[in-house]
């Protein structure tokens, strides 16, 4: 797996913690820590680890605007209804598309995609595809390509 890869799966998993336990990141990320590298034996690298948080961060800084953005995919039918690993899987792919100019949006959508199939239901991978395949439809960007670097 792709450090990458891995690094969106515990961001997906922290997301989800977050979520369901209405802590900060602050106050949740030792348990987090000690608990997924108690799991695999081998502490996460940190090269990992700053990634993962760096997307949590902006996924918690940008919360309103992506929540809206699910929202206007799924009219009638409340945020909340969405299973949680599937609206996380959302969440970051989301955060992704919009504030990551780095990665192009088929990157992302493909990576959530398989994460969703990972851990969410049988229909998430297709859920997942659904909504990101409109948002994808509305960004003013490549869909392939990553932003040409800031000047």
């Amino acid at each position: 797996m792709g450090k990458r890869r891995e690094g969106r799966e515990a961001a997906i998993q922290f997301l989800y913690q977050l979520d369901l336990n209405r802590e900060t990141p602050a106050a949740l990320s030792p348990v987090f820590w000690s608990l997924r590298s108690s799991q695999g034996g081998d502490p996460t690298p940190a090269k990992i680890r700053t990634f993962t948080e760096a997307i949590v961060t902006g996924v918690m800084a940008h919360a309103q605007e992506i929540d809206d953005k699910i929202k206007a995919c799924v009219a009638n039918y409340d945020l909340h209804r969405i299973a949680p690993v599937d609206r996380n899987v959302l969440r970051l792919a989301i955060y992704e598309m919009l504030f990551c100019p780095d990665i192009p949006p088929v990157v992302s959508i493909n990576e959530a995609i398989e994460i969703a199939k990972k851990f969410g239901g049988d229909e998430s991978g297709r859920f997942v595809n659904g909504i990101l395949d409109r948002i994808r439809g509305e960004l003013s960007r490549p869909a392939r390509q990553a932003a040409p670097p800031a000047s």
